[in-house]
């Protein structure tokens, strides 16, 4: 979109909502609550496992009903969200999005046993999903080719917020309810839910999807011009003329040659994003860290220290996404990892202690931070066509969230220290990892492109088999 406003992030912020960095910023606030969602879990995997004996009936019990039933949710709202996305519009299914999150908050605080405590986590998982498929599709039809990259990437600093905010939580929280401590750490989050609903009130809806889908041209207009878009006509001139070409394609279907680039560079780009472990040591950096011989309370100090370096590096990742672009930091994220993964397990293996495997913790971390965890929203949201972008969103997303909840679900069966596969020592957990990221370094060098820069129509000439 070929907005002529000032680019600068930093001087649209005094403007309020009523600017692009303004409203960018309010629908990526779904992200904070994703982030405080997926990891706030952490803290409670532990006590549950005292409170309603979980493990003692099955690791794999445990892994379904407790830690990973908010990631089959997750799939779900993934695999779905696209069709209410591009029916009713991002903006209604960005505020469903908060409802959702405050009533799985307050219903897993209070749940009375683990299938309760499961159905709620599924409700919030459900959240996480639609929002995966909504908040980086508005983000990315709203903002212009130049700043697109750290737009849209504020989602994902906004999940990485969320994670460290969820770290901080668990910590500050333990002991405060005794052992229902992490009722408390659940039920907190109804508070930013909450606040987010009303906030999605503020923002218009996308002028893209108002045109493309919609068809209403009169007020994708006003909406332009709010944006600061200076030849609204022309510009809904061009996603009118982008939508009528995929229409007449319409007839091959999502899943057809036509479409076959950007589907394989979504799948992948999702299905590596997991492989490299990051949510299975988000989900468990307590667990592991008190493997390494660090006590209870101060694993779950030090998985601050993980949040922290998240949180600094997804701002390195923001700053360079739109200078060195999407492939290059794909390139260095992978570098980083596989150095960083080989440390971890040999931390494990050669029982390095605790502390350098904190730093080769926090080394993968930084490597995910900038780079896959910058690019990966940022390049699903914006190779899709304007007339499937739910839809493509919705892919890559369920692929993203369908190898997290398998990774979540079966992490217990390997890393618990009763009838854990590797209990004596998780050392192969982090080399296989390992060796997934060689698989995505091949993969980035031989088929991702650069799409820093480039216009959503012009990217689709170039990407899709005309």
């Amino acid at each position: 979109m070929q907005i002529q406003s000032n680019d600068s992030l930093t001087s649209s912020t005094s403007k309020g909502s009523g600017n692009l960095f303004g409203i960018s910023l309010i629908a990526a606030l779904a992200g904070f609550i994703f982030g405080f969602d997926t990891v706030v879990i952490s803290g409670a995997n532990q006590p549950i496992k005292l409170i309603w004996h979980t493990t003692e009936i099955s690791p794999w019990f445990h892994g379904f009903f407790i830690m990973s039933m908010a990631l089959w949710g997750t799939v779900v709202g993934a695999i779905f969200g696209g069709w209410p996305t591009d029916k009713f519009g991002r903006k209604k299914v960005l505020l469903w999005v908060g409802i959702l999150f405050s009533v799985s908050a307050l219903g897993s605080a209070l749940a009375p046993d683990p299938y309760t405590f499961s159905f709620f986590r599924f409700i919030g998982g459900l959240g996480i999903g639609v929002s995966s498929v909504a908040a980086p599709a508005y983000v990315s039809e709203i903002s212009t080719p130049s700043t697109r990259g750290r737009l849209v990437a504020l989602y994902q600093f906004n999940i990485v917020f969320g994670i460290l905010i969820a770290f901080l939580s668990n910590y500050f929280l333990q002991g405060v309810g005794g052992a229902n401590d992490w009722r408390w750490m659940l039920g907190v989050m109804a508070v930013p839910s909450l606040i987010y609903s009303v906030m999605v009130f503020t923002i218009p809806e996308s002028p893209r999807w108002l045109v493309s889908i919609k068809r209403d041209y009169s007020l994708a207009k006003t909406i332009l011009l709010r944006l600061g878009v200076s030849n609204p006509d022309e510009e809904i001139a061009a996603i009118s003329e982008s939508a009528k070409r995929e229409e007449a394609n319409r007839t091959k279907g999502f899943f057809s040659k036509k479409h076959a680039r950007v589907i394989w560079l979504a799948f992948f780009v999702a299905f590596f994003n997991q492989w490299s472990g990051i949510n299975f040591i988000l989900y468990y950096a307590p667990e592991i860290l008190e493997r390494a011989g660090l006590g209870t309370r101060d694993s779950l100090f030090n998985s601050t220290a993980i949040g922290g370096v998240n949180l600094v590096f997804t701002f390195v990742g923001l700053y360079l996404i739109d200078k060195a672009g999407r492939k290059k930091l794909l390139l260095w994220g992978s570098y980083g990892y596989i150095i960083s993964l080989l440390m971890v397990g040999w931390a494990f293996y050669a029982t390095a202690g605790p502390g350098f495997l904190l730093v080769s913790l926090l080394l993968f971390v930084a490597s995910h931070a900038a780079g896959q965890g910058a690019v990966i929203w940022v390049l699903i949201s914006e190779i899709f066509p304007n007339t499937i972008r739910g839809k493509g969103q919705a892919f890559g997303a369920s692929i993203h969230w369908i190898f997290a909840a398998v990774i979540t679900l079966i992490t217990p069966v390997f890393l618990d220290a009763q009838t854990g596969i590797f209990r004596e020592n998780p050392w192969p957990i982090f080399v296989f990892f390992a060796f997934m990221m060689v698989l995505q370094l091949i993969w980035v060098l031989t088929k991702v492109p650069e799409t820093k820069g480039v216009a959503l129509e012009d990217l689709q000439k170039m990407l899709l088999k005309e």
